[in-house]
């Protein structure tokens, strides 16, 4: 038996209620969620914006359109083309940047004025790659088509430029998992 496509999309929505509740101790329930929480807001937006982008070229100013009123709305700029896996959550999500070619893996917690960002202009992968149970520390800047490893931690307002290992935890700026200092 086939789900339809209204039913997968309220089943996903309230896997986003659900993730919320778990990973934030002060929600109190899904109604509040639904209602008063950027952060999904943005991630609902961000899910019909990329359907829209990756079904024709033509709808992708429409996309776009999508994003930048969510980004208005929500303090969160999530661009249409970045990829991002299930039950992601934004806490506290002003000031959240997600470029195009960025990759966000499943069960990822993200915190306010994290940038997932490229450090160079074309049209190729120019964003990083987050791992799943990945978690975002605020202020964070991850920069560049580098990989984030599944489990780990990023810290608060460090600054990573080089692949993490999986299970990692990664501090400071720059965020460097290498025994030699950083020049």
């Amino acid at each position: 038996m086939t789900t339809s496509p209204l039913r997968s999309v309220w089943q996903r929505v309230d896997e986003d209620l659900e993730t919320a509740l778990r990973e934030d101790p002060a929600a109190v329930n899904k109604l509040e969620i639904a209602l008063l929480y950027p952060g999904v807001h943005a991630v609902w937006a961000y899910r019909l914006a990329h359907w829209l982008w990756t079904r024709r070229p033509t709808l992708r100013p429409l996309a776009r359109l999508i994003s930048q009123v969510a980004r208005f709305a929500t303090g969160v700029e999530i661009h249409p083309g970045a990829v991002i896996g299930r039950r992601f959550f934004i806490d506290h999500g002003m000031g959240i940047v997600i470029g195009e070619t960025a990759e966000v893996g499943d069960d990822v917690l993200m915190y306010h004025q994290v940038t997932l960002g490229g450090r160079s202009r074309g049209r190729f992968k120019r964003h990083p790659t987050i791992g799943d149970h990945v978690l975002l520390g605020a202020g964070a800047k991850v920069i560049g088509p580098i990989t984030v490893g599944a489990g780990s931690k990023v810290g608060a307002n460090a600054l990573v430029v080089h692949d993490v290992p999986a299970n990692s935890v990664v501090t400071g700026v720059v965020a460097n998992t290498q025994s030699d200092p950083v020049a």
